[in-house]
C-alpha cells in the first residue's frame, strides 16, 4: 500500500522557491515519502493591490488541489495573509478547510503565515529578529502581525524588493549581511527569511552555527507544520535545530 503523503502547495505564479525548498526539506525524511502538487495564483509584484487580487484566486486553487486528493495543503504566501489584518491566517485556513470539506476532502490545511506564528510559539520564542525581502510598508505589517500574536520583534530588516521574481534571486550573501546587521541581544529565534520566495534553506544551518541561536525560515516552519500535521517525526538533518526536534526521542 502506498503511504506517500500528497502535499498541495498554493503558490504565487511568480514563485520559484517553494517548489524547490519544500521538497528538498521533506524528502530528507527517513520515515515518510512525499509527493508535491501545486496550483498557482497570478502575482508578479509584491504590492497590496496584487496581493489582494491574488488572494481572490484562492478558491480555484483549492478546487484544483482537492481534485488531486492531497493530504495536506499549504497556502504558501506569508505576506498575502499577514497584509490582510491581525489573525488572518486563522480565517484563511478555516475557509480553505470548509471549502475542502464541502467537496468531501479532509485534508489538513496550513498557511505559511500560520506555520511561522505557530512554530515560534512551539519553540517558546518570546523575542525574535527577522529578515524580509519586502518593501518597508509591507514589512511593517508583517512585524505588526507577529507582535499581535504575542511575539516581540526586537529588530528586523527589509530588503525592499518589490518584484517577486527578483525576490527568488536574492543572493544568500545579501540575506546573511542583513542578518549580521541585526541586534541579536536577547533574541530567542532568528527568522532569516520571513518569506517562502526568498531563498534561505542553505543559510539556516550556517546561520545557526554562526549566531549561536535557533534559526528558522518561513520554509522550515512550513515543513515543521506539515510534519506535525501528519504526525510524522520531525527529524531532518541540515536545516537547523527546529527540524531536529524529535531527533533525541527514542522510537516507541
Amino acid at each position: 500500500m502506498d503511504n506517500t503523503v500528497k502535499v498541495g502547495l498554493i503558490v504565487p505564479s511568480s514563485n520559484t522557491t517553494v517548489e524547490t525548498e519544500m521538497p528538498r526539506i521533506l524528502n530528507r525524511s527517513t520515515s515518510q515519502n512525499f509527493s508535491f502538487h501545486s496550483s498557482r495564483m497570478r502575482m508578479k509584484s509584491v504590492s497590496k493591490e496584487q496581493l489582494r487580487a491574488m488572494n481572490a484566486q484562492r478558491e480555484r486553487c483549492v478546487i484544483e488541489l482537492g481534485d488531486a486528493g492531497v493530504d495536506v495543503m499549504l497556502y504558501a504566501c506569508l505576506v498575502a495573509i499577514m497584509s490582510t489584518g491581525a489573525g488572518a491566517h486563522r480565517a484563511a485556513e478555516f475557509g480553505i478547510a470548509e471549502q475542502l470539506a464541502t467537496g468531501g476532502s479532509g485534508a489538513k490545511v496550513l498557511s505559511s503565515a500560520g506555520a511561522l506564528v505557530e512554530t515560534l510559539h512551539a519553540m517558546g520564542a518570546k523575542t525574535i529578529a527577522l529578515v524580509t525581502p519586502y518593501l518597508r510598508p509591507l514589512a511593517e505589517e508583517v512585524v505588526a502581525y507577529i507582535e499581535h500574536e504575542g511575539i516581540r520583534v526586537a529588530d528586523w530588516r527589509a530588503l525592499e524588493v518589490a518584484d517577486n521574481a527578483e525576490v527568488g534571486r536574492i543572493p544568500g550573501n545579501r540575506v546573511m549581511a542583513a542578518a549580521r546587521s541585526l541586534d541579536l541581544d536577547g533574541v530567542d529565534v532568528l527568522v532569516i527569511s520571513a518569506c517562502v520566495q526568498m531563498p534561505s534553506l542553505d543559510l539556516v544551518q550556517p546561520a545557526e552555527d554562526e549566531f549561536g541561536i535557533p534559526v528558522i525560515s518561513a520554509a522550515t516552519a512550513g515543513a515543521f507544520a506539515i510534519l506535525r500535521s501528519i504526525g510524522a517525526p520531525v527529524d531532518i538533518d541540515g536545516a537547523g535545530s527546529l527540524l531536529r526536534t524529535d531527533a533525541a526521542v527514542p522510537a516507541s
